[in-house]
């Protein structure tokens, strides 16, 4: 309890800001609802509180006591399986394609407030895993991780986009989820477009990691 109290005081503005946001997006799908009486980008809630887990996971084990290597590889796996769903909301821009362009400007701005907030939830959760991977690993072993887990979190996007698996298909569909990973991975020519989509969100991944890392160095301490 004294770790949960004082995580809440460290993290309080950052926490109140998230909350803020993400109420803001879902005030702006109501207000979208109510002026084009369409129900069409709901599904963006759910996504919203899926892009959130990875947040929820990496702020309840940092109120945590160092745990055994094998029950914190656990933590990590889940936190790793859940971890695209927050960027990739990016990609429901997509939508627009198919939704009513009556008032397009509203969906641009409710798109862009959703996405932010997944990147923003992204960001935060992999900044939090990086001081909880201290406590088990060496500096070089953890720089690998983290510097892996762009490009795996945007295979994950691809996965989810293009081929619409979820996070839960490696527990209910294990085996089609791996003969489809195992494909691109053996005929990486045949699906060009997937390592090209991994490699480039990865790198735009990796670039908005390290423009937090800067702001974090840079901003003025209080």
């Amino acid at each position: 309890m004294t770790n949960f109290k004082t995580y809440i005081c460290n993290q309080f503005n950052i926490l109140v800001l998230i909350g803020s946001s993400m109420l803001f997006s879902i005030l702006l799908l109501m207000i979208r609802i109510k002026l084009n009486h369409s129900f069409f980008y709901l599904f963006l809630i759910w996504n919203l509180f899926l892009a959130f887990i990875p947040f929820a996971l990496t702020s309840y084990l940092s109120t945590r006591p160092r745990q055994h290597k094998i029950s914190f590889g656990l933590c990590f796996s889940t936190w790793l399986v859940f971890l695209p769903n927050a960027p990739y909301i990016i990609t429901d821009f997509l939508h627009l394609r198919f939704g009513d362009h009556h008032l397009l400007w509203l969906d641009v701005l409710m798109l862009a407030s959703f996405s932010s907030n997944g990147v923003l939830l992204f960001l935060l959760s992999v900044k939090e895993m990086k001081q909880i991977l201290l406590q088990y690993f060496s500096v070089s072993l953890y720089k690998l991780i983290i510097t892996s887990i762009f490009p795996l979190t945007a295979f994950g996007i691809y996965l989810g986009r293009f081929l619409r698996y979820n996070s839960w298909e490696i527990i209910q569909n294990p085996i089609e989820l791996f003969q489809d990973i195992l494909d691109i991975v053996i005929h990486p020519m045949l699906h060009y477009e997937a390592w090209i989509f991994t490699f480039v969100f990865s790198i735009f991944l990796a670039l908005m990691y390290q423009t937090l890392n800067i702001f974090y160095k840079t901003a003025p301490k209080n």
